[in-house]
């Protein structure tokens, strides 16, 4: 998968793509990562970006002009793919989206600064909008690194076990929350590792696993149990 990201700030991202996942993902050439400095395409000799807003108000937002321009040369250097743009006014993230983001074979992360952007960036653009919630953040960098990590998750080869990413918690096939996970040692200040998960009896493992998901799903976010239901026969 390729990803573009087009940001004022190129910078942030250096540390994030030579860490971890990611890195391997790129190193492996399984996800190409291009970083884009919007303000390479302003026609203003100090590379302004942003203007005041038309009928006053706080704040600058960034202008259509350079950002559209940014936009299409990006695209036009491979296949278009799909165009997202991180604001808070978009659908929330979620990993049915995830999902979905990680089918293209590209995409194309645009990061807002400031107020925004000009609303004609939307209007000539058509991009898909999508928000981490209902939270302002200082621009759509931060946003764009948590898509990344979400989608490169889905992509064959990243993870070292395959089924980690199909049987996360929110995904298509998994409306739970995960099961408590313990590792060594068995005991610690007091705290001992269930006996059932030491007992080497699978069946009863994976019951257990399901029906510690489920109440920790009914005690944590109930509103999930609409599309989630117990094993057979298990009365939480």
């Amino acid at each position: 998968m390729r990803i573009d990201v087009l940001t004022l700030f190129p910078g942030i991202f250096e540390g994030y793509l030579g860490q971890s996942l990611l890195k391997k993902a790129i190193d492996a050439k399984l996800v190409d990562v291009q970083l884009h400095d919007i303000r390479h395409w302003s026609r203003d000799k100090h590379h302004k970006v942003d203007d005041r807003p038309f009928g006053g108000g706080p704040g600058m937002i960034l202008q259509v002009e350079p950002v559209v321009e940014c936009v299409e040369a990006v695209q036009q250097q491979t296949a278009a793919g799909r165009l997202v743009v991180l604001s808070p006014r978009g659908r929330t993230l979620s990993q049915p989206i995830v999902e979905e983001l990680a089918a293209q074979t590209r995409l194309l992360l645009l990061c807002g600064r400031y107020e925004g952007f000009d609303q004609r960036v939307f209007d000539i653009l058509q991009p898909d909008e999508i928000s981490l919630g209902d939270y302002i953040l200082n621009g759509g960098e931060t946003a764009a690194m948590v898509v990344i990590d979400a989608v490169i998750r889905l992509i064959p080869g990243v993870l070292g076990d395959e089924a980690s990413g199909t049987h996360d918690s929110f995904s298509a096939g998994n409306r739970l929350l995960e099961f408590p996970q313990y590792s060594r040692p068995r005991e610690f200040r007091g705290h001992a590792v269930p006996d059932v998960l030491l007992g080497g009896n699978h069946e009863q493992i994976a019951r257990w696993r399901r029906e510690q998901s489920f109440l920790s799903t009914r005690q944590r976010r109930a509103d999930l149990l609409t599309e989630a239901k117990p094993d057979e026969g298990h009365k939480p």
